[in-house]
């Protein structure tokens, strides 16, 4: 494998979140976001864009993740406005937007806009989540963070169809927009948006009103013009909230049958299947995390397994299919 093949890899980050991308599909995420021309200047654009990627997922690692218990006392304290707490929740998360968002590449967005699109989603779940009703925040936040970046990838397919001009100063605007909000925790004001982007409140402001009509909920779409933004919002394949009801009884049940299992077996599980936090381990990440070898891993996953299958088959229940 090459030097650039080993950087891509690494950016992807396979083998921290236990899933596989091909060969193309790691160039085209590359490619895609920073669509590199054949001069020297793009060439050391693109690596810019590569080398801050790469930044960004290892400092992201840096933050712990989140017990249960921490998650509810966390929450407690930003229902009471303490902006402490509401920092620790969004940084201990930031990995399953990454998790989330590797499952959107080449949709029409750049990886770096995808991630920054999935972390308002998260934003938008810290702020919203209700713990008193006791289950886990990875949970109730995926939803949101999946809403927000398919939202951007319908806007993405609008803006493309502008001339090219406009197109491009609403993506400056949009880009603007969701930096500030990342920022500040709420929306910018015309004002905030006009100081990002160097130019004058009026000019925002028609900006602004563009946005509007181009993202009106019935304004019509795609290559027949047959359909409507409020339609694609609302694909049958999209999370529902019934579906997110199903959700969360699903994860209450595998809550349920892990106590079952030792304090080993049950972090093994929880690990291996990303239950916590979206990212699947492999065996060999497990191990050197636990300071054991991959077959120990193994060993003790196997157990754990045939536990949860044992009981699973008295409630006639399939575990494959719940993990």
């Amino acid at each position: 494998m090459s030097e650039r093949e080993r950087s891509v890899d690494d950016v992807m980050g396979t083998e921290q979140y236990g899933e596989e991308l091909d060969e193309k599909d790691a160039q085209d995420k590359l490619n895609q976001k920073e669509q590199p021309g054949s001069g020297d200047d793009e060439a050391g654009s693109s690596q810019k864009g590569l080398d801050a990627i790469k930044y960004y997922l290892k400092e992201i690692r840096r933050t712990p993740l989140l017990t249960f218990e921490q998650e509810q006392s966390l929450a407690k304290l930003i229902a009471q406005g303490d902006q402490d707490a509401r920092a620790r929740m969004i940084e201990a998360n930031l990995r399953l937007v990454v998790a989330i968002g590797k499952k959107y590449i080449n949709r029409g967005l750049p990886f770096s806009d995808i991630i920054e699109e999935g972390n308002l989603g998260l934003i938008r779940a810290v702020e919203k989540f209700q713990y008193q009703r006791g289950f886990k925040f990875s949970t109730y936040a995926s939803w949101w963070i999946k809403q927000s970046i398919e939202r951007a990838i319908v806007n993405q397919t609008r803006t493309i169809r502008l001339p090219v001009h406009i197109a491009e100063i609403v993506n400056s605007y949009m880009r603007a927009n969701r930096q500030l909000t990342q920022k500040l925790g709420r929306d910018p004001s015309t004002e905030e948006v006009a100081k990002k982007m160097k130019v004058t409140i009026d000019k925002v402001r028609s900006i602004s009103q563009v946005v509007r009509e181009t993202y009106s909920l019935d304004m019509l779409i795609g290559d027949q013009e047959e359909d409507t933004l409020k339609d694609i919002l609302q694909d049958t394949n999209a999370l529902s909230p019934a579906s997110f009801s199903d959700d969360i009884r699903r994860r209450e049940h595998i809550d349920d049958w892990l106590k079952q299992l030792s304090v080993s077996e049950k972090k093994v599980v929880e690990m291996r299947f990303g239950l916590n936090d979206g990212e699947p381990m492999t065996l060999d990440s497990i191990g050197k995390e636990f300071g054991i070898t991959r077959e120990r891993v193994r060993q003790i996953e196997t157990q754990a397994l045939n536990k949860l299958r044992a009981i699973t088959k008295r409630k006639k229940i399939d575990l494959e299919g719940m993990l």
